[in-house]
C-alpha cells in the first residue's frame, strides 16, 4: 500500500470534510450547506465559499452543485476517515492510558486529531493493541481507510420494551455523556427498557438493578442499542 502524503490540509477544511461524512452516513447522501452551516456554526455564504473552493482545487475533496447539496469525493472521503481514525485513536489513547473520564477525551481529540504524524499515529494504534472501537463505541477506520459497520440502532427508534446493549453514545455533549456516566450508561452495558414516550424520554433499568432511571429525549437520541447477542 502506498504510503499517505503529509496532509496539506487545513483544521477548517478537516472539520469541513468529517462533517460531510458524518451527515452524509454509511449511504454517503449529499448533504445541504443548511446542514453544515448549523453542525459547524458558520454562516451559510462561508459555507457555498469553502464547498466551492473544495470542489475546484487540483484535487477535489467534494463534488458539489448549488442547490443539490455536496458529497465527498474519493480523495475528501480518504482524508476524512483519516482524520476520523486520528481522533478515535488519540482519544482511546487518553481513556485508557492517561485515565481521561469519557467525557473529556472528545475536546482534547479535536485539538490533537489534525496534527499527529503519521509514525505516532502508527505508535498510538500499536500500543493499544490495535483497536477497532474507540471510549464511546463509535469504530475506528482501518489504516487503509475502511470504516467497519456495526449492527445498531438509534434507542430512539426501537418499538418494543425488553433487554438491549449500548453500543456506542454521541461525543458531542460532554454534560450529557457525565450524566450518563455517573448512571453507569456507557457502551457495553445492558440496559432494560421498560417504558418509553418518543416525546419525554424512556425509562430503564440497568442489569442486577430495579432502580428505574429516566433517560431525557435528548439522552435516547444520543444511544445506540443492539438487542443483545
Amino acid at each position: 500500500m502506498a504510503r499517505r502524503q503529509p496532509n496539506p490540509n487545513t483544521e477548517s477544511v478537516d472539520n469541513y470534510l468529517k462533517a460531510i461524512l458524518a451527515l452524509g452516513g454509511p449511504e454517503e447522501r449529499r448533504v445541504t450547506s443548511t446542514a453544515l452551516s448549523n453542525r459547524l456554526g458558520v454562516a451559510p455564504a462561508s459555507v457555498t465559499n469553502m464547498l466551492q473552493k473544495l470542489a475546484s482545487s487540483p484535487m477535489p475533496l467534494v463534488e458539489y452543485e448549488r442547490h443539490r447539496g455536496v458529497r465527498l469525493s474519493a480523495a475528501g472521503k480518504r482524508r476524512a476517515l483519516e482524520v476520523v481514525r486520528h481522533h478515535r485513536l488519540i482519544e482511546t489513547f487518553l481513556f485508557k492510558m492517561l485515565d481521561y473520564p469519557i467525557e473529556e477525551v472528545h475536546e482534547e481529540a479535536e485539538r490533537l486529531e489534525h496534527f499527529i504524524s503519521e509514525r505516532l499515529e502508527e505508535r498510538i494504534a500499536a500500543k493499544l493493541g490495535h483497536p477497532k472501537i474507540d471510549p464511546h463505541g463509535h469504530c475506528i477506520p482501518t489504516l487503509d481507510g475502511v470504516m467497519p459497520k456495526l449492527d445498531s440502532i438509534p434507542l430512539a427508534e426501537i418499538r418494543e420494551e425488553g433487554l438491549y446493549s449500548v453500543e456506542s453514545i454521541c461525543d458531542d455533549d460532554a454534560t450529557l455523556l457525565k450524566s450518563l456516566r455517573t448512571r453507569g450508561i456507557v457502551p457495553g452495558v445492558r440496559i432494560h427498557v421498560r417504558n418509553r414516550n418518543p416525546k419525554d424520554g424512556y425509562g430503564v433499568t440497568l442489569a442486577g438493578s430495579p432502580k428505574v432511571l429516566h433517560l431525557s429525549r435528548d439522552a435516547v437520541d444520543a444511544i445506540r442499542i443492539h438487542s443483545p447477542k
